[in-house]
C-alpha cells in the first residue's frame, strides 16, 4: 500500500510563509528602528488614520494609498518570531487544506479578502486608536472557517470513507444550512469562539509575547470565510442528499 506524504504542502503555502519570513527578516536585520517604525505605521492597520480628529504627532506616512492598501498589507507583518511561528504553524494546517481546493490564485484572492475583513472589524470595534495591528491570524481564521466548509465531509479530509488525497479536497461542500446541524462544526464553532473570546477579555497574548490579541479581527476574518466560501470555491456546489424530495433545492444543499 503506497502511503501518503505527511506533509504534502501547496506551492502557494510555501511562497507565502517565505514571504511572511522574509518581509520579517528584513525588518529584524537590516531596517534601523527608526525605518522600521517608519515601515509598521506605513503597512500596518492603524484605526486611528481613518479619524480626522487624532492627529499622532503628525500625519501618518502612507498617505491615502496607506488607507486601502493597509487592509491586506497589515498582514504580511509580525511582531515577533514567536508570533510568525504560531501563525505559520496554523497556515499549514489550515490554508494547506483550502489552497489545495481553491487553487493559488484562488487561495490568495481569499487570503486578502478574510484579511479586509478582519481589518473593518477590528476598525469598527477599535474606532480612533493609535495601535497599529498586524499579523496574518484574521486569514488564517478565514481558512480555519472555509475548511469547516468540506473538511469533515463525507470523504473529505477529515471525514469518515476518505478515498483518494486530492479528492478528498474535492468533495461537495456542506452548506450554510448544514453548519448549524453538524456536531462536529458546531464543536468547532463553540471553541474557536470560546478561545477568542476568552483572550480578548483576558487580554493575554496567544504567543506569549508582549503583543496584544487583536481577537475582533480574527472574528471579522472568520466569518467572512465561512459566510464568502463560495465565492472562491471551485468545486461542485451541490450536497449529497439521500432521503426524499431531493428535488427540493434546499435539500440538496445549494450554496448561496
Amino acid at each position: 500500500m503506497q502511503r501518503e506524504p505527511l506533509f504534502n504542502v501547496p506551492t502557494v503555502i510555501v511562497v507565502l510563509l517565505a514571504a511572511l519570513a522574509a518581509i520579517h527578516g528584513v525588518r529584524e536585520w537590516l531596517l534601523s528602528e527608526e525605518w522600521d517604525i517608519w515601515f509598521v505605521y506605513t503597512f500596518a492597520f492603524v484605526p486611528a488614520r481613518y479619524d480626522a480628529s487624532i492627529v499622532l504627532g503628525g500625519v501618518l506616512p502612507g498617505g491615502f494609498g496607506a488607507e486601502i492598501w493597509t487592509f491586506v498589507t497589515y498582514a504580511f507583518l509580525h511582531g515577533s518570531w514567536t508570533h510568525y511561528a504560531v501563525n505559520a504553524v496554523w497556515l499549514l494546517a489550515f490554508g494547506s487544506a483550502v489552497a489545495r481546493r481553491f487553487g493559488a490564485m484562488r487561495f490568495l484572492a481569499f487570503f486578502a479578502v478574510t484579511a479586509a475583513a478582519g481589518a473593518l472589524m477590528h476598525l469598527v470595534t477599535n474606532a480612533g486608536s493609535p495601535a497599529p495591528m498586524i499579523g496574518a491570524s484574521a486569514s488564517i481564521s478565514g481558512a480555519m472557517a472555509a475548511a469547516m466548509r468540506f473538511a469533515f465531509q463525507r470523504g473529505g479530509p477529515l471525514g469518515f470513507m476518505r478515498g483518494d488525497e486530492d479528492e478528498s479536497y474535492r468533495v461537495p461542500a456542506l452548506p450554510l444550512t448544514g453548519v448549524l446541524s453538524d456536531p462536529r462544526v458546531l464543536i468547532f464553532l463553540a471553541v474557536w469562539f470560546g478561545i477568542n473570546i476568552l483572550f480578548g477579555l483576558a487580554a493575554t497574548p496567544l504567543t506569549g509575547a508582549n503583543e496584544s490579541v487583536a481577537w475582533q479581527a480574527h472574528i471579522g476574518g472568520f466569518l467572512a470565510g465561512l459566510l464568502l466560501f463560495s465565492w472562491f470555491d471551485p468545486k461542485p456546489r451541490a450536497f449529497p442528499y439521500d432521503g426524499p424530495g431531493d428535488d427540493d433545492p434546499d435539500a440538496m444543499g445549494h450554496q448561496p
